[in-house]
């Protein structure tokens, strides 16, 4: 195979899947290709088995401030649109209760201020704090066996979408690929990229491809590949795999603990499975791990190109780790893998969604959990907790865009804009069809749950 293309997109999960969408959709731009290295489209971390399926508004991620969750909203609007648009019958989608749960007086104190005195409340109409007997009635399980005495509170609303982003970005190909000006590649691995006079050429598992600007959505291989083209040299990583414990259906929908401000990774939370209603999944639990990918030692060597040996890189690793918060975190993540003692480990998290799970209720979720790669700032010696993007010179970088897939088709249309204002010629991102294929179809408060 061979090509010249105004556009080529390296990578198929869901990130790559939503540009293709929104450029093959939107725009005039004249020919797209999407290289994929895998044989199927999303086949790694944006496989429902690899992530917590949920979608990330900002309205019960506590670490959130109410600035990143204003910005992270109209991203999860967006998705949410296109899905209630696009999957009417709830195949990879479904939409169903969701609430943060505080336990005791001072967790309680902490989400009545994030809803009344942090602006939450107004950021999101729908969100409401309600009482024991009110969580009661949406998820039994919650209360039951808990003390009496203790103070529950939750901030609890109706968006509560859980999504098979493997399945959601197959939907997004499947809108574009049958398009003259589309081509998507699977089963085709980029080798190197090199600059050229006229933007870059691609060498691949089955070819050369040539293009005149291209966009980088392979996840932790974006920052490897953007390293060996000179961008991101500031930057490095630390893989964290995500881990599941699964248990009987306790829930119906998604309940959330508080999170540490500090940490990058979600709380502990409680969710049912978007395709397999009997089970409810926990976690996720959090290790770093030597590999870009879960399970491929293949990916080993791609993490010692990317960790970063540098005097710069090892004392930002050294300043990261050595966080009071960070550091004891991480520790005890590496115990719930242990037989036996990890699950023991781990039921009090579970106990404090779910208060009458036991022992024999949970277990080790073969199969399930990915990596995220959390990008490490060498000159602030600090962990990123922003979106990682980079761009460069007719060349967009996307590693791990915050909060991940929730945000991918507001990502998208920043990067559609981009690739119109950077082609040569008089190309046109029509955001208003845009908007109205995606947010529009957004159920909001005046409109029935």
């Amino acid at each position: 195979m061979a090509g010249t293309y105004d556009l080529v997109i390296v990578g198929g999960g869901i990130s790559g899947a939503s540009l293709l969408y929104t450029v093959g959709q939107f725009t005039d731009v004249e020919s797209i290709a999407l290289i994929e290295k895998e044989r199927d489209i999303a086949a790694i971390n944006s496989h429902h088995t690899n992530n917590s399926q949920t979608l990330h508004f900002g309205d019960i991620e506590t670490n959130y401030t109410l600035e990143k969750a204003d910005s992270v909203k109209e991203g999860a609007e967006l998705l949410a649109g296109y899905l209630e648009a696009q999957d009417p019958d709830r195949e990879f989608h479904d939409r169903r209760s969701k609430m943060v749960l505080g336990v005791g007086d001072e967790e309680a104190r902490t989400l009545d201020r994030r809803y009344d005195e942090e602006g939450f409340g107004e950021l999101f109409p729908k969100l409401r704090p309600i009482d024991r007997e009110q969580i009661r009635e949406i998820e039994p399980a919650v209360v039951e066996g808990r003390p009496p005495e203790t103070t529950l509170r939750a901030l609890q609303t109706p968006d509560g979408y859980v999504v098979d982003y493997g399945a959601t970005a197959q939907s997004f190909v499947d809108a574009v690929r049958d398009q003259s000006h589309v081509d998507v590649y699977t089963d085709t691995e980029v080798t190197d990229v090199t600059p050229t006079r006229d933007g870059y050429t691609m060498a691949t598992t089955d070819g050369r491809f040539d293009c005149s600007t291209a966009v980088v959505a392979a996840g932790s291989h974006s920052l490897q590949i953007a390293k060996e083209l000179g961008y991101g040299q500031d930057k490095v990583l630390l893989p964290v795999a995500g881990s599941f414990f699964t248990a009987r259906d306790f829930l119906d929908g998604k309940v959330y603990t508080l999170q540490m401000k500090k940490l990058p990774f979600a709380a502990v939370h409680g969710d049912a499975d978007v395709h397999d209603p009997s089970i409810t999944r926990f976690g996720p639990t959090a290790k770093l791990v030597p590999a870009l990918e879960r399970g491929r030692l293949s990916t080993v060597p791609d993490f010692f190109d990317v960790f970063g040996f540098s005097p710069a890189a090892m004392l930002s690793y050294a300043n990261v780790l050595a966080d009071s918060v960070l550091l004891p975190y991480v520790l005890k993540n590496l115990l719930y893998d242990l037989p036996e003692i990890g699950p023991r480990q781990f039921l009090p998290h579970v106990q404090k969604v779910v208060p009458e799970a036991t022992l024999a209720d949970i277990s080790r979720a073969k199969g399930y959990g990915g990596v995220r790669p959390q990008i490490v700032d060498t000159s602030r010696k600090s962990l990123d907790m922003g979106e990682a993007k980079i761009v460069g010179e007719n060349i967009v970088f996307n590693i791990t865009p915050s909060p991940g897939a929730s945000t991918c088709l507001k990502n998208a249309m920043r990067d559609a804009h981009t690739v119109v204002d950077t082609l040569d010629g008089d190309y046109q991102f029509d955001e208003e069809s845009f908007r109205a294929a995606t947010i529009e179809h957004f159920p909001r408060a005046d409109e029935s749950a």
